[in-house]
């Protein structure tokens, strides 16, 4: 029988999508209430999605990855999910805008070796966590650089969000080897 081995933390984010800059600043601002301070931001990205989500929430959206403090434990992935869509709703009742989504935050975590997505959606890729969740490895650190999958969408594909997973694995590589809570170290 295989030992159990300790699970290395990880970085916490959000991805913060909107074509509102006031549904952004709210949402940075519920992030750092709930979560903790941003620490690595990505910048402002154009979020396409083939058009999937131009009815629900208008068009010219951008995204922005919003990495935390702390480090943490990737198991709550589900738990973030379910949290950051009680967000978007709060958000939807309490705005005037026109549209029904005007805001969408999809979390995620970094580790050394990927870049983790949580979703509703379920397809070939993505495992299920647990309460209609789901979670895909969208990016993944080989060669010392950022590769995408085929099914990584566009936005993640970009330079902005290497460097922003690129930061935010330089925090957590710092903080593994001051805290020595690699994964092969033994507890």
């Amino acid at each position: 029988m295989s030992a159990i081995r300790f699970v290395e933390p990880v970085v916490r984010f959000c991805a913060v999508i909107t074509r509102h800059d006031v549904a952004r600043q709210w949402a940075v601002s519920r992030l750092a209430q709930r979560w903790g301070e941003a620490t690595v931001c990505s910048a402002e990205i154009p979020f396409q999605a083939g058009g999937f989500y131009t009815a629900s929430m208008g068009s010219d959206l951008q995204k922005s990855l919003i990495a935390v403090t702390g480090f943490t434990d990737p198991g709550g992935l589900a738990d973030w999910k379910t949290q950051t869509n009680q967000w978007e709703q709060e958000y939807t009742e309490s705005s005037q805008h026109d549209e029904e989504r005007p805001l969408n935050l999809d979390p995620g975590y970094m580790t050394q070796a990927k870049l983790v997505l949580a979703t509703t959606k379920d397809r070939d890729h993505r495992l299920y966590l647990r309460d209609g969740m789901f979670a895909e490895v969208t990016l993944t650190y080989v060669g010392k650089a950022w590769q995408h999958h085929r099914w990584t969408y566009p936005s993640y594909r970009t330079e902005d969000v290497a460097n922003f997973a690129s930061q935010c694995r330089a925090e957590l590589r710092q903080h593994l080897k001051a805290t020595r809570q690699f994964r092969s170290h033994p507890q």
